[in-house]
């Protein structure tokens, strides 16, 4: 995907930018390529590439939401969040990172950029919830962990009649169904997925979630014991 094919995809789903705001992917592209020669942020670094499997990927499922505030957990490289915060600038985006070296990137980054209304926070999911639950609009993930575990991570985070947005792969499905004692226990519902394909057949699954009833304050458990025992049917459970 080119630039202008990336300008003109996100006109599709209404989503228009200015020049500014295209100015700013560029400038974002090039502070990853830079970043990515002397630390591990992602392994996708090739122009096009970028522009589809990073940008156009992370704005889509947004792209009806509108989101004005929102936390991407396991930020990462910035995915989805900053793609989030440039197409939408007007959104309260929170950046949530556990590695240090990590959160120097996105402080970076939006310093360069010149984005306001942008919180890095350097902590695990299950310690910033202590402080900021029931918090967010919209929360999401994505490449964080499995389905039953991200939701464990994450509801805690949403206001009531809030949407958690799991980015999912291939195995989408079947995360799904592992995940059901999990959407029981949060207080959940799946309202909509969305199923697409980009450019190199990858599949790509989003589950959008609302908060229906309050979360259990037990959740979420601390992160060994998330691991050890997911909220997953018998069954699916390893």
């Amino acid at each position: 995907m080119t630039k202008n094919q990336f300008i003109e995809a996100l006109h599709q789903t209404g989503v228009d930018l200015t020049d500014r705001q295209i100015a700013q992917f560029e400038q974002y592209m090039k502070l990853l390529q830079q970043w990515n020669e002397k630390m591990n942020l992602t392994a996708i670094t090739e122009e096009n590439e970028v522009w589809e499997k990073h940008f156009y990927d992370s704005i889509l499922p947004f792209a009806s939401l509108r989101p004005t505030s929102m936390c991407d957990v396991g930020s990462g490289a910035g995915f989805p969040g900053i793609p989030v915060k440039i197409a939408f600038p007007d959104c309260d985006m929170t950046l949530l990172e556990p590695l240090q070296k990590r959160c120097r990137f996105l402080s970076e980054v939006v310093d360069q950029l010149g984005l306001q209304k942008v919180t890095i926070a350097n902590a695990r999911a299950e310690d910033y919830v202590k402080e900021h639950r029931d918090s967010f609009q919209i929360v999401c993930a994505r490449a964080v962990a499995k389905l039953s575990v991200l939701l464990e991570l994450c509801v805690p985070l949403l206001k009531m009649d809030g949407i958690m947005v799991a980015l999912k792969g291939k195995n989408g499905d079947e995360e799904l169904k592992a995940a059901q004692k999990a959407i029981r226990e949060l207080g959940i519902q799946l309202v909509r997925e969305e199923k697409t394909t980009i450019e190199d057949g990858a599949s790509r699954i989003n589950f959008y979630f609302k908060k229906t009833r309050p979360t259990p304050k037990k959740y979420p458990r601390a992160y060994g014991q998330i691991k050890k025992k997911p909220l997953e049917e018998e069954t699916w459970e390893k």
